[in-house]
């Protein structure tokens, strides 16, 4: 599903932020209310389950059709022989089609244990073992075929070691520590091939920002998340922006705020509030352009659930003027600008690199290679940089 913005035969703009950004309230997720759930899509729907309610700890998951706007009951983590592993706090990442769940707290204090869901047999298969140390509020994200895992408390208080899951030869194996604090409740997701983690706690409420580098195995800070510190937010990314939103802060209060971080130029800015209320251990996930939210706790236990549309913003940038036209473009995208010597860049919506050329002047872009979709087109002379939605019939 793409949401694609209305044609365009000319274009003299700079789409340099999300904003003009959309929430709707969907459909409250199945169960009861609860918090610390885990979350993701597969295969084209979202999933939330496990968690914390006002009685005691979870096992059950439930599936969203963001076409009907619905969810159905799904298998509980492990099945029908699942017993006792209900519980709260732990991660989720989704690799070749497959989701993998574990780590937590329960009726045990930490657990290591991790488990894959098949959502063509709807059946649960526990894998090899978490290695690090059993652990509940760590963080989990995907880069290409691999997942990883990391940071979060243990028996002896707060880690930052991190971990790769190889679902191939269903192995572990340990990684570079995380460069910031060691610390717990922070958000972790990944976005253009790259990974982030920010926020959290490590004694005091963090606003701290890191990207990590999977070629290099390396941690690179990045601007300090600009709201309050926090811990128990939730974080998504869509390219070439990443977010941040609720959580409990160092007012000691729950927040609904959401806040937009651009890839390419290292800023912040804030964008709509979650028009529910505020709360702190919510899940998201994405689903192509979307993002979904829902569920956590603010003295009550919540099971509402919203759907995040962040359109892009159009603003006249007087200092890098090019004429880019048509978009949509089936064959041949046409160039002009007032500026020598610009690169053009295409990426998916995904932030794999596709193209890379030299512009003068005048240009024409060949797209015919580009199977029919969005895209986000990018040109810079070095200094200003140019960002917009590309449309390919």
């Amino acid at each position: 599903m793409k949401h694609i913005l209305g044609s365009l035969t000319l274009c003299l703009m700079t789409f340099s932020i999300w904003s003009q950004d959309v929430w709707y309230q969907r459909d409250s997720v199945n169960g009861p209310p609860k918090s610390s759930c885990v979350g993701f899509a597969l295969a084209n729907e979202g999933y939330i389950g496990l968690g914390l309610d006002q009685f005691d700890f979870k096992r059950s998951f439930f599936s969203y059709s963001w076409i009907d706007d619905d969810w159905d009951k799904e298998e509980s983590l492990g099945g029908e022989s699942g017993s006792g592993l209900n519980r709260a706090s732990a991660v989720a990442f989704v690799v070749l089609g497959k989701a993998y769940v574990g780590l937590g707290n329960g009726t045990a204090p930490f657990y290591d244990d991790f488990w894959e869901y098949n959502p063509n047999t709807e059946t649960w298969t526990q894998k090899a073992s978490f290695i690090g140390s059993a652990r509940r509020d760590a963080v989990a994200f995907t880069i290409d075929q691999t997942g990883y895992v990391g940071t979060g408390e243990d028996v002896s208080g707060l880690t930052k070691d991190f971990f790769s899951y190889n679902p191939l030869t269903n192995t572990w194996s340990q990684l570079n520590d995380f460069a910031g604090t060691a610390r717990k409740g922070a958000v972790g997701f990944s976005m253009g091939g790259q990974a982030f983690i920010g926020t959290g706690d490590d004694g005091v409420f963090r606003d701290d920002f890191w990207l990590y580098d999977v070629t290099s195995d390396s941690w690179i800070q990045k601007a300090d998340f600009p709201g309050t510190r926090r811990t128990g937010a939730t974080g998504w990314g869509i390219f070439p922006n990443a977010f941040i939103a609720t959580g409990y802060d160092t007012t000691l209060n729950y927040n609904n705020d959401v806040w937009s971080y651009n890839y390419f130029d290292d800023s912040w800015t804030q964008v709509s509030s979650l028009p529910g209320p505020a709360r702190s251990n919510a899940v998201s996930f994405v689903i192509d352009d979307r993002a979904y939210l829902g569920t956590g706790y603010n003295n009550n236990y919540l099971d509402d659930f919203y759907e995040y549309f962040p359109l892009l913003n159009t603003q006249e940038n007087e200092e890098l003027k090019v004429n880019i036209y048509p978009n949509p473009c089936a064959e041949i995208l046409n160039l002009k600008s007032d500026r020598s010597q610009l690169e053009v860049t295409v990426y998916t919506l995904s932030g794999k690199l596709l193209i890379r050329q030299k512009m003068d002047g005048v240009s024409t872009l060949d797209v015919t290679h580009l199977c029919s979709g969005a895209y986000i087109l990018q040109l810079s002379d070095g200094q200003k940089t140019l960002t917009q939605r590309l449309v390919v019939q």
